[in-house]
């Protein structure tokens, strides 16, 4: 399983040190949660765009973009300068089938693409787009906070997903989002999961390294 740290909590005064002290523990990626305000309450963009800026002077790990805002396109061409691996944007967040696959399509110009859904939203609703996308971001808390907790019933959805993903010979990746610790790490590797959204446990955490360790082995 690989990790990927979000940044959301990091104070902007140790924001440097922080992601020095990430990539020194061999975190997978850095999980930028951009958040616009209006799909979801808080506002991230301006603090998320300034880390990315900084991340890509300083940092060879690919960034993890994950676009929790209603003008996805908008925020795809603020983003996509960063060169970052994966964009990520919200199925709930775009009105028919038809515009997500003209966004599916519109960011494989500059990065890979995945899509996530809520904690409410049933995975079959994203089963037609599989083919074409490299990841599916299941979001184990409300998106929009860190610190909350896992919610148990996402477990479920995360193993039907894999059982779907494997049947259908599919190459997609499943990334796991919301609450994830060292005491739930494993029910997550067990059902599938092939990259965690680490954030409160592990920027809180003293020993990133540990941390990191654990939260992989």
């Amino acid at each position: 399983m690989e990790v990927s740290a979000s940044i959301l909590s990091v104070k902007e005064e140790e924001s440097v040190h922080t992601f020095y002290r990430l990539e020194l523990a061999k975190v997978d990626y850095f999980h930028i949660d951009v958040m616009d305000g209006k799909f979801v309450e808080e506002d991230s963009q301006e603090e998320m765009k300034k880390y990315a800026d900084n991340l890509k002077n300083i940092t060879n790990i690919p960034l993890d973009v994950h676009l929790m805002v209603d003008n996805v396109k908008k925020y795809v061409d603020i983003f996509s300068p960063n060169e970052p691996r994966c964009i990520t944007f919200h199925f709930e967040a775009v009105k028919d089938k038809e515009e997500i696959m003209e966004l599916i399509n519109y960011i494989k110009q500059f990065s890979k693409v995945g899509i996530s859904i809520k904690p409410e939203t049933k995975i079959e609703e994203i089963y037609d787009f599989l083919p074409y996308v490299h990841n599916v971001l299941v979001m184990t808390v409300e998106p929009g906070k860190g610190g909350q907790e896992l919610i148990p019933e996402t477990i479920e959805k995360i193993k039907t997903l894999k059982k779907y993903i494997e049947e259908n010979n599919l190459d997609t990746e499943i990334e796991a989002d919301g609450g994830i610790n060292l005491s739930n790490i494993n029910e997550l590797k067990n059902v599938g999961v092939d990259i965690a959204v680490v954030g409160t446990a592990l920027i809180e955490a003293k020993d990133y390294k540990y941390m990191v360790n654990k939260l992989k082995e």
